[in-house]
């Protein structure tokens, strides 16, 4: 009795351990699916049919493999049941309808696109309103109409009996992005940093217990018509030296996969977050104030940087995603005060979380001249260049009762020189200069620069 016993666990292991799921998750709108199940094969020439696949499947992708069968021929079948679909295809057949009067009718039915017209059993025609109709009898479902979207496989199996099949596919509707979540201290001098993934699951179907993997590298896929469409790279390695990181990383091609240890369910309409990676502390971060111009007013714009390091509590390489930053308030409430979107940031780089702007800043920019000095003639160009001369000035008034450390760039165009300039300018690129002024409570800074260049 025990060996009996003990043999029809083993066989009901065995059944369960071979039937299982496995999905990759791309970025742009795609999921690799590989489902294995025990299948039922005829003997000789049969059909296959395999039911619960995404509806949004990409059928060119289809693969099957078993060891118990050849394949002969794929089909996907996705002409799904609903009410209109069974009139058209019950033209000429017999049903029975049920009106809101309580009345019945039953014939042959010969157009139901608008009001339902009958041929009854006398031969007389009954034209019905469908806004009268509540219920319609059919005999059976009509042929070709299915309630899931169905793999369907003509196989030739030389034993038949029960084996096990393999198919992976390729669907769109389902895809994962990052987002991270950065609490801020009272002085904004660290951060308490969390990362999560979220996956998007819009493809037709649900995966229950599934193996789930994440993939991230410049993959090409192409549309319709032979666009192009790619992925960006986030050639990342999160989890591959915490041991208490929800994801494993290995290098696969030229491209990075992400695991899940474990296995998680992904129901269809649903996004699901799961923990990147534990909670960090960043202990040192810095916040930036940046004068950005318009034409006369300036906005100071407010950013908060760190360096993505061990010694820093982090050095994880961060996939690109949002950024949302929360501050304590007097209160004791967290608030949320900005988020941004960063880009790949590989670990010992620097990261900059725009948050917006800040409130108790005031800049003006005003030019004080502009004269055209002389031309210049090129002869090995063959070109009379115009010599200008302008003079700006730059005023930063900081409202705030603390005090601040302010970058105020000034853009300069053609070929240029520096005439004079207040002390402290730095050129940035071809085009930019700027200053880094420290300001006090209520204090006003006057910077002011001459700048002469060729056009």
């Amino acid at each position: 009795m025990k060996k009996l016993l003990f043999l029809i666990i083993s066989i009901f292991v065995c059944q369960i351990s071979v039937a299982e799921v496995a999905v990759t998750i791309y970025n742009n709108d795609r999921g690799l699916v590989r489902d294995t199940r025990v299948l039922t094969f005829p003997i000789g020439k049969g059909e296959i049919r395999f039911t619960d696949v995404a509806s949004r499947i990409i059928p060119t992708s289809v693969h099957f493999h078993s060891e118990r069968a050849e394949l002969l021929e794929q089909n996907y079948e996705f002409d799904l049941v609903d009410a209109k679909k069974i009139l058209t295809k019950y033209i000429d057949h017999r049903i029975q309808l049920f009106t809101e009067g309580g009345e019945s009718f039953a014939g042959t039915l010969l157009a139901g696109s608008g009001d339902v017209v009958i041929r009854e059993d006398d031969n007389s025609i009954r034209v019905i309103s469908s806004e009268r109709v509540l219920n319609y009898l059919f005999p059976t479902l009509p042929e070709g109409l299915i309630t899931k979207p169905t793999l369907v496989w003509k196989v030739n199996s030389s034993n038949g009996g029960q084996g096990e099949g393999e198919v992976s596919y390729l669907t769109q509707g389902i895809s994962w992005t990052t987002e991270y979540v950065a609490v801020s201290d009272k002085e904004d001098k660290s951060l308490e940093f969390t990362g999560w993934v979220n996956i998007d699951n819009k493809c037709g179907t649900s995966y229950k217990d599934a193996r789930l993997k994440l993939m991230a590298g410049d993959v090409q896929i192409l549309r319709d018509g032979g666009y192009r469409l790619t992925q960006e790279a986030i050639v990342t390695s999160f989890g591959s030296n915490s041991g208490d990181s929800r994801f494993q990383e290995e290098s696969l091609y030229d491209y990075h996969l992400y695991s899940l240890n474990g296995r998680s369910t992904i129901l269809n309409n649903q996004i699901k977050q799961i923990a990147l990676f534990p909670s960090a502390d960043v202990k040192e971060v810095k916040k930036e104030y940046f004068v950005e111009w318009s034409s006369t007013k300036g906005k100071v714009r407010v950013s908060l940087l760190f360096d993505n390091t061990q010694e820093n509590g982090l050095g994880i390489p961060l996939p690109k995603g949002k950024v949302r930053v929360y501050k304590e308030s007097k209160g004791g409430d967290l608030e949320f005060v900005g988020e941004d979107r960063i880009g790949h940031s590989p670990q010992k780089e620097g990261v900059r979380i725009k948050t917006g702007y800040a409130f108790d800043f005031a800049c003006e920019k005003k030019q004080l001249e502009r004269k055209r000095v002389e031309d210049e003639y090129d002869e090995d160009e063959y070109r009379r260049w115009k010599i200008w001369e302008e003079e700006w000035e730059l005023r930063i008034r900081n409202r705030k009762e603390e005090r601040a450390e302010v970058i105020v760039p000034a853009r300069l165009s053609g070929d240029w020189t520096i005439i004079d300039a207040t002390p402290g300018w730095e050129k940035t690129s071809s085009n930019k200069i700027r200053w880094t002024v420290a300001i006090e409570p209520d204090e006003e800074i006057i910077l002011n620069y001459r700048v002469r260049f060729k056009r």
